[in-house]
């Protein structure tokens, strides 16, 4: 058996998959919810993490009496930081992907670099991104900031699933896919950028060593084995990102295969074989968990936290499956009314983390059915921007695999197909970041020769949702339509 972690924002899983790529046990632990001292922040404490990994793991192999692990692999939630001392203890709350604390970090960066959108240019020249708040190094340059006395006492710097795995191992290592996301990675050649820590001041003694996501990086220790059951001396893949994890476990691992995946934010994750760098950084480009390749994706900050709070604040007595029930007799389109998912400010395109969401064309006939459905296909528009933005730089798109929860309902399923205007795949088991970082483990303890013979052997299509013509064009009306809203609303805000 192979063991794959997820490290996530609301808990902890722990999967086992068998060499045949089947899953066998699953178990999962919920994390503490993230605190927020202030709006816009957020932050949770790595030990939490540590706590619900050590849960969920002796849960999962209590599930499969005289399981033997041959290796594993982590994933998890992208950009946190995580800030330890010389001896490895905890410094502060990590700061996690969804604070949105350091837009003038973010400023303060892009000017070390130039003046203007020159600072910008160069910025995405050395790391193929911008600066973002989500980005792990400017968290970190507002603990330098804000906190000095604490960035004076850090010694190393992990994300959240890699501070799992220094729990498991001792090791401090990451792989290049999630060192993509923290800002302070040469992405096209796949190593630390010097010039970017000397320009941040962040010592390069504070960086981790860094793989390939399924080169084995590290063996569980004797102290963990104690307290999680696995055997010490166990293999571990250095794993992926969140996404770059969903990616493998989706199968998107060659040019021109793409998945659309709605969590609580929404991901177009495309794989490329070149670092593929949009010069206005409205796209991420970060290394592939598949070595030598590399993937670009954009992102909608609110995907399906729109439809849980259009839930939460108008319809708190009823299910998700009535509420889409309901939307599935409005016509498409929604007799005109519009939603902007922007509750928590916007990634694609706009690069705007005060971006606000709206609905616009209410109207007296208007009932929660439209409201619902117009939050299912303004999502949609939302993830449709990033296919614009792939036509615009040439990023073949050849078909489309839906995951999360936006492909487990037809009515969403059947709207995104529409929308994108392409055939959309529906996969018999799609099991997310955790599957893909058992198949990474597979792969770096030599149970599967690469990544693409170990997708080969777990993936399945279930169904092709093939686009309605007569939605096709009734949404690119209604996507033009969304397009305008955007710069409207912006306009009022000032």
């Amino acid at each position: 058996m192979f063991l794959g972690m997820d490290v996530g924002t609301g808990g902890t899983r722990a999967v086992l998959v068998n060499q045949q790529g089947y899953l066998v046990a699953s178990a999962s632990s919920e994390h503490a919810p993230f605190r927020t001292p202030h709006p816009g922040w957020a932050e949770q404490d790595p030990e939490d993490w540590w706590r619900a990994a050590q849960e969920a793991i002796h849960a999962a192999l209590a599930s499969v009496p005289g399981v033997h692990v041959e290796a594993v692999g982590l994933t998890g939630q992208m950009h946190g930081a995580v800030m330890l001392d010389k001896d490895g203890e905890v410094l502060r709350p990590s700061l996690i992907w969804c604070d949105q604390r350091t837009g003038p970090q973010c400023d303060w960066l892009h000017a070390q670099f130039g003046e203007g959108e020159a600072g910008r240019t160069r910025l995405i020249e050395l790391t193929a991104n911008p600066a973002l708040p989500n980005f792990t190094l400017t968290k970190l340059l507002w603990v330098k900031e804000h906190e000095p006395e604490i960035f004076a006492r850090i010694a190393h710097i992990l994300c959240p699933k890699d501070y799992v795995r220094y729990r498991l191992t001792g090791a401090f290592a990451m792989d290049v896919q999630e060192a993509s996301g923290t800002l302070l990675l040469d992405v096209a050649h796949r190593r630390w950028s010097k010039e970017v820590a000397r320009v941040a001041g962040i010592p390069e003694s504070w960086l981790p060593e860094l793989f390939e996501s399924p080169e084995i990086c590290a063996r569980i220790s004797a102290e963990a084995a104690g307290l999680t059951a696995l055997t010490a001396g166990t293999p571990v893949a250095a794993g992926a990102g969140d996404q770059g994890a969903g990616a493998v476990g989706m199968g998107i691992l060659e040019p021109g295969s793409v998945s659309a995946t709605i969590g609580t934010s929404g991901v177009v994750f495309a794989a490329t074989a070149a670092p593929t760098r949009d010069p206005h950084g409205r796209l991420h480009t970060f290394c592939h968990a598949v070595p030598g390749r590399w993937h670009v994706m954009g992102v909608t900050q609110a995907a399906g936290l729109s439809l849980s709070w259009l839930r939460e604040t108008l319809a708190p007595d009823q299910s998700y499956d009535a509420l889409t029930a309901d939307a599935a007799k409005i016509a498409a389109g929604s007799d005109g009314l519009l939603w902007t998912p922007y509750l928590l400010g916007e990634r694609t395109p706009h690069l705007d983390s005060s971006a606000t969401a709206a609905f616009v064309g209410i109207t007296a006939t208007t009932t929660r059915a439209h409201f619902t459905r117009a939050v299912l296909e303004g999502v949609a528009y939302s993830l449709k921007d990033t296919f614009t933005l792939f036509a615009e730089l040439g990023i073949p798109v050849r078909d489309i695999r839906l995951g999360g929860g936006g492909a487990r309902g037809p009515l969403w399923r059947e709207i995104q197909a529409a929308v994108y205007g392409y055939p959309c795949e529906r996969l018999t088991a799609e099991e997310g970041g955790a599957f893909g970082a058992a198949l990474m483990a597979g792969v770096g303890a030599g149970g599967w020769p690469d990544l693409e013979a170990a997708c080969a052997a777990a993936i399945t299509v279930a169904e092709t949702i093939h686009p309605d013509a007569a939605a096709v064009r009734r949404y690119a009306e209604g996507y033009a339509g969304y397009r305008r809203v955007y710069p409207a609303l912006k306009g009022i805000r000032g």
